[in-house]
């Protein structure tokens, strides 16, 4: 075996020093301008469900630079019909529940658009937005599935609350039974983990440990930053890291 000279050793450690420090740190800084936050509902359970699952889909593009932040939560309440969602979980209900308590909506049903907390039958314009930020974000991957939040807030804003997700692309799923029994579904921006992050007043700093990334599901971390009360987005905040 041929020994490696001290010299060459020490300039292949130098090489990969430095590709380490270029390479791009997962980091990034809300603007002036307040992001629009688009919540669908949605079940594999549910007919009606799947045009609204395509036209979310559709704002990929609009997610992926920084405009909007996209979220699919899907619901079990349509499971007795013959086909678990497997995507559902118990917190996602819950969560429509307070943005319907929120709306005065007497129930909950899917497909339903939720646009900056609230209930938005008009697709178009759910994207329309214009209104000043009132929180500042600046997030980072700081280690293997761990990201950091860095929150502030001008003056006149009391308490504010947030809530962290982990949305995912292209899934898929064969339905067997119920409604959409023999259809393919495809599902883009799927939230995997809801984590409510509590409630502050001031600058404060939130942590993540998100679930592990899969190459074959690109994902997206979200923050949002909203007010107690009325659910009303301050700011909110994407990496697709």
């Amino acid at each position: 075996m041929r020994s490696i000279s001290p010299l060459v050793a020490a300039f292949a450690a130098i090489g990969t020093a430095s590709a380490m420090a270029a390479a791009p740190m997962c980091k990034a800084e809300s603007g002036a301008a307040q992001v629009p936050v688009i919540e669908l509902y949605t079940s594999e359970g549910c007919s009606s469900c799947p045009p609204a699952d395509r036209w979310l889909s559709s704002l990929k593009p609009i997610a992926a630079s920084g405009r909007a932040v996209v979220q699919a939560f899907h619901v079990g309440y349509w499971d007795y019909i013959g086909w678990v969602d497997r995507f559902a979980a118990a917190a996602h209900t819950a969560r429509q529940r307070e943005v319907a308590s929120r709306n005065g909506l007497s129930n909950i049903y899917t497909p339903q658009v939720v646009r900056n907390g609230k209930d938005w039958r008009d697709y178009a314009r759910a994207l329309e937005g214009g209104e000043s930020a009132r929180a500042r974000i600046v997030m980072q991957k700081t280690g293997e599935d761990a990201f950091e939040a860095q929150v502030s807030t001008p003056d006149g804003v009391g308490a504010w609350a947030a809530y962290w997700t982990v949305t995912e692309h292209g899934h898929s799923s064969k339905v067997k039974a119920g409604e959409n029994a023999g259809e393919s579904l495809q599902h883009d921006f799927v939230v995997r983990q809801y984590v409510p992050a509590g409630e502050y007043r001031g600058a404060s700093r939130l942590t993540l440990r998100a679930v592990a990334s899969q190459v074959a599901h690109p994902r997206q971390v979200n923050l949002v930053v909203f007010e107690p009360k009325t659910g009303r987005p301050l700011q909110a905040l994407s990496l697709g890291c």
